[in-house]
């Protein structure tokens, strides 16, 4: 019975997190946990605290994340799930990633891609190979981030992973811009938003009119580029998303950049 309750609620709750509610879907979960504690399941407890990590995770509590998944892995490893433990392992790996520990990140998706590799999980692989391309890119290897995305997306068409493509398109697509090549970079892109689009994923959507938005800026094309980071922000409000108060700023710096560029200087 405490299992189905747990299930239920985890299941509830990602149903919310698809849709990017993160308040709601942390209520769940956070229920679920409660339940988990009393009953003792290990494995229902891993899946929950797995569930909990990834919240905190999107919506920026990134140490908070980082103590559920360390929870996670040391009843995973004694579970023996490996495929769990490479999931987590690639868990820790985005947080630091996401804090600029590149080092650190790169050697958590080493040791889960071994893990991945000895399962032949390539839906697993496909997604692993995106995040040591950011780490290429970020490490000042762009040709090793090229191609860990090509590799990637051989395997995001092999598995079906439509979502992962345009996280990947989108991930290329910053590295051209970061060269300065405009045009590749829009194209991938429109690709990137092309596929969110057709899966009606807002927050991918509004991922791809971020780039879009940078695109247009590095062009000096302020209108474009307010346009694209107005649905940014519009998205960042519908779903609270952390980077809210950030692109609100940059918005109205943009703004006022092209206020200013209008202004006819008078004689």
């Amino acid at each position: 019975m405490a299992w189905s309750q747990s299930a239920d609620l985890n299941t509830l709750g990602n149903t919310h997190f698809s849709k990017g509610f993160y308040t709601e879907a942390f209520q769940c979960y956070s229920q679920a946990l409660e339940v988990d504690r009393k009953n003792g399941d290990q494995r229902a407890l891993a899946t929950t605290l797995g569930n909990l990590g990834n919240i905190c995770a999107v919506s920026g509590r990134r140490e908070q994340a980082r103590a559920y998944y360390t929870e996670v892995l040391e009843l995973q490893k004694i579970l023996g799930e490996e495929r769990g433990i490479s999931t987590t392992l690639a868990n820790l790996g985005n947080l630091s990633a996401d804090a600029g520990e590149w080092e650190r990140g790169r050697a958590y998706y080493l040791e889960a891609l071994d893990i991945m590799n000895l399962l032949a999980d390539y839906a697993g692989k496909a997604v692993l190979l995106s995040d040591l391309g950011l780490v290429a890119r970020e490490t000042g290897k762009e040709a090793e981030a090229f191609d860990f995305y090509q590799e990637s997306l051989v395997l995001m068409r092999r598995v079906g992973n439509e979502a992962g493509q345009a996280d990947v398109f989108r991930m290329m697509a910053r590295l051209y811009l970061s060269q300065g090549r405009f045009e590749e970079a829009q194209s991938c892109t429109l690709t990137s938003l092309d596929v969110a689009r057709r899966l009606k994923d807002e927050l991918r959507m509004g991922g791809a009119w971020y780039v879009l938005a940078s695109c247009h800026e590095a062009r000096g094309e302020w209108e474009k580029a307010i346009h694209y980071l107005q649905k940014v922000v519009r998205v960042d409000e519908k779903y609270s998303l952390p980077k809210l108060s950030e692109n609100t700023q940059r918005l109205e710096a943009l703004t006022t950049r092209l206020k200013n560029s209008q202004e006819i200087p008078h004689e």
